[in-house]
């Protein structure tokens, strides 16, 4: 297993993806935890995590204050975000990226948290900005209304 550090995030590949936003690869490191985000410095539209073991998204930051910290600060760029295949459990393992006010695509593909009970909706609900889910377009359910005049 490899820890998400900012030496692995400058040396991962970088690129401009076909939808023209700046993309992080950090694809099949084997990472178990979303950690030390800061080091992207916000300088990405899209992060890749398919492939790594990640179970835990941390809100940890060396340079700040638990506190005062959440992946907004750094991640307030950040418009997709990629973690299929991935050992996220939990539907609460979520809650962090709600704070992610720019997130519009997600991704959790193949991890257990997609088979829990209301799923999509948790994830709609505690992130209404999302868009695209789990490469699904995210759709207001128009209400089956019978009227009788």
């Amino acid at each position: 297993m490899v820890k998400l550090s900012a030496e692995l995030i400058e040396q991962a590949a970088q690129y401009t993806n076909p939808v023209r936003d700046r993309e992080l690869d950090l694809r099949a490191y084997k990472i178990p935890v979303l950690e030390n985000l800061g080091a992207t410095l916000d300088q990405f539209d899209a992060i890749d995590f398919s492939d790594n073991e990640i179970r835990k998204l941390d809100v940890n930051a060396a340079c700040c204050k638990v506190s005062e910290y959440n992946l907004e600060h750094s991640l307030s760029a950040l418009t997709e975000l990629v973690l299929t295949n991935n050992n996220i459990q939990e539907l609460g393992d979520l809650d962090p990226l709600a704070t992610v006010k720019t997130l519009t695509l997600l991704s959790l593909l193949r991890n257990p948290v997609t088979n829990k009970k209301h799923y999509r909706l948790y994830v709609i609900n505690k992130m209404p900005q999302i868009r695209v889910l789990d490469f699904q377009k995210v759709k207001l359910k128009k209400p089956s209304c019978r009227c009788v005049v």
